[in-house]
């Protein structure tokens, strides 16, 4: 069966080039990005790692860790990692799992065969409940826009901690919408900053938690 939201992403031990991980342990309290690339050595997948690399200290602000994997032996991607330094001039600074024998994304469906025999572009955002919060997949053809991520991590760890859900489109410090769960009398005192009435259905409030 594919993997769902709500579902304990599944644990594995595997060889990375930051070596060895178990990667609950790895991932300890924080959220975790899990995302796979079709092979080394390719234009898409070059760029992708280095956009990730540049992104680092934003998801460190979020309390998020990132690993990347693709179906290629270690010493592949060790030799990789230097063109992806000297292309996107950036370090890479976060783990890449080897996992030449599909183990890892058999596991978590990364092989989708009617498209290629390679792993798909997933993404995983694991929270640190291990809990599957979001998967995205894009084809190998098309790259992946790494500050979506972020905004949807950003709208993820709000509505974790609050009765909030984010519009279409929002970005960190705008307006958010109340969810249905909240009464209208208990508005002011779980959101204090104030709030509007759209509709009966529709009520927003500035995001609480700045």
């Amino acid at each position: 069966m594919s993997l769902r939201l709500g579902d304990i992403a599944p644990d594995f031990t595997a060889e990375t080039t930051e070596g060895t991980i178990r990667f609950h342990e790895w991932l300890g309290n924080s959220w975790g990005i899990l995302f796979s690339h079709p092979a080394d050595f390719t234009p898409v997948c070059t760029t992708e790692l280095g956009s990730v690399a540049r992104l680092k200290p934003e998801f460190e602000k979020r309390n998020t860790k990132v690993i990347a994997i693709s179906a290629d032996p270690l010493d592949s991607h060790k030799k990789w990692i230097p063109d992806i330094n000297e292309t996107q001039n950036t370090t890479v600074n976060y783990p890449l799992i080897a996992d030449a024998d599909f183990k890892i994304a058999n596991l978590y469906g990364m092989v989708h065969p009617n498209i290629d025999k390679f792993t798909v572009r997933s993404v995983f955002v694991i929270g640190p409940d291990k809990k599957i919060k979001l998967t995205i997949t894009y084809p190998a053809s098309t790259g992946r826009n790494f500050n979506e991520i972020l905004r949807v991590i950003d709208s993820l760890q709000l509505t974790a901690n609050y009765s909030v859900a984010t519009p279409a489109d929002w970005k960190q410090g705008e307006d958010v919408i109340i969810t249905a769960a909240v009464k209208d009398e208990d508005i002011p005192a779980k959101f204090p900053k104030g709030h509007k009435r759209v509709k009966p259905y529709l009520r927003t409030t500035p995001q609480p938690n700045i």
